[in-house]
C-alpha cells in the first residue's frame, strides 16, 4: 500500500493544537469576536478580508497585523494598497488580549485571526468549520509583496485564475472565496469606471443608474455601496446578483462573463448549500498557505508588534 506524504504545514497544523495548552482558546476568541460584531456587524466582512489579505501575502503568519515601528525596525503592510482600507484590527487585538489573559504566550495572532474569520462567517449565518491551528507569527512584514499577491479590483478573469492558481487554489476555490463579498461594502473609486464607462456592457442598466446617484464621476471616492442586497448576512445573493449583471466590482462580474467559472456561479446562485460547503473548504485550504510552525517565528504578545 502506498502512502501520500503530507506537506509539513499540513502535518503540524491541527484543530486540536491547543486542546491541552489552552483548552478555552476557541471559546474565548468566539466570545470576544461576538462582542465586537454585536457592536459593529460590518466587521464580519472586514475580518474575513483581513484573513485573506494576510494569507495571500507570504502565508498565514499575521504579518498584516504588524504596525510600523522604528524601534524594532519593523515595516508594515497596512499602508500598501489595497490594504489601506482593511479594518478589524482592534477586534483581533481584543480577542488576542482575551486569550492572553487565559493562556499567556500560547496562542498566536495568526491563529486568532484565522479563528476570528471563521467566527465572523458563522455569526452572520454562514458556514463554520474546524480551523486548523498551530501557526506561529512572523517577525517581519512584507510590504513589497502586497501588490503582486493580492487581486486588483480591475483584474480580468484569467489574471484572477492565475493569481489564485499560484497559491494552489483552483477556479472553484476562487469563486467560493470571492463569495465572501456577500458581506460588506465597497468604496466608490473601486467601481466608478464600471458604472460610468461608456463601453461597459456587462452591467444591468438600472443597477448602474442607481449606483451613479451614489458615486459621481468626480469626488465621493470613499462613498460606500453594499456588495449585495444583504451586506450583513452571509448568503448566496452575491451570486444571484452576478447572474443578473449586478456585480459591484469588475472582479465580481468577470466570474460570470462567458468563461469557465460561469457554471460555478450559476450553481452557487441556485444551491446555497454547495456554496457554503465550498467556502468552508476553501478557507481551510487557504489557511494552509505557508504557515510558520515548530520553532519558526514567534508567538507575539501583542499582534501589532514583534516581541522585544
Amino acid at each position: 500500500m502506498s502512502t501520500v506524504a503530507m506537506k509539513p504545514s499540513e502535518a503540524q497544523l491541527s484543530p486540536n493544537f491547543y486542546a491541552n495548552s489552552c483548552p478555552n482558546a476557541l471559546s474565548t476568541i468566539r466570545t470576544s469576536i461576538g462582542t465586537a460584531l454585536a457592536k459593529d456587524p460590518t466587521l464580519a466582512a472586514a475580518l474575513i478580508r483581513l484573513e485573506f489579505h494576510d494569507c495571500f501575502v507570504h502565508g498565514c503568519d499575521a504579518s498584516i497585523l504588524l504596525e510600523q515601528s522604528p524601534t524594532t525596525n519593523t515595516t508594515t503592510e497596512k499602508t500598501v494598497p489595497p490594504n489601506v482600507s482593511t479594518r478589524g484590527y482592534e477586534a483581533v487585538d481584543a480577542a488576542k488580549a482575551a486569550v492572553e489573559a487565559v493562556c499567556p504566550g500560547v496562542v498566536s495572532c495568526a491563529d486568532v485571526l484565522a479563528v476570528a474569520a471563521r467566527d465572523a462567517s458563522a455569526y452572520t449565518g454562514g458556514p463554520s468549520w474546524d480551523v486548523k491551528l498551530g501557526r506561529r507569527d512572523s517577525t517581519s512584514a512584507y510590504p513589497d509583496e502586497v501588490l503582486t499577491n493580492l487581486p486588483y479590483f480591475k483584474d480580468d478573469l484569467q489574471t484572477l485564475i492565475d493569481l489564485f492558481g499560484r497559491k494552489g487554489l483552483g477556479p472553484r476555490d476562487m469563486v467560493a472565496l470571492s463569495g465572501a463579498h456577500t458581506l460588506g461594502q465597497a468604496q466608490c473609486f473601486t467601481f466608478r469606471d464600471r458604472i460610468h464607462g461608456g463601453n461597459v456592457t456587462d452591467i444591468d442598466d438600472g443597477f448602474a443608474s442607481d449606483l451613479r446617484r451614489q458615486c459621481p464621476t468626480v469626488g465621493g471616492d470613499s462613498t460606500l455601496a453594499a456588495m449585495d442586497l444583504t451586506p450583513d448576512k452571509f448568503d448566496n445573493n452575491y451570486f444571484r446578483n452576478i447572474v443578473q449583471k449586478k456585480g459591484l466590482l469588475k472582479t465580481d462580474q468577470v466570474l460570470f462573463s462567458g468563461g469557465l467559472t460561469d457554471s460555478i456561479v450559476v450553481e452557487y446562485s441556485r444551491i446555497p448549500a454547495n456554496f457554503n460547503v465550498d467556502f468552508a473548504a476553501a478557507m481551510i485550504k487557504m489557511g494552509d498557505l505557508q504557515p510558520l510552525t515548530g520553532s519558526a517565528g514567534q508567538i507575539r504578545r501583542t499582534c501589532g508588534a514583534v516581541n522585544n
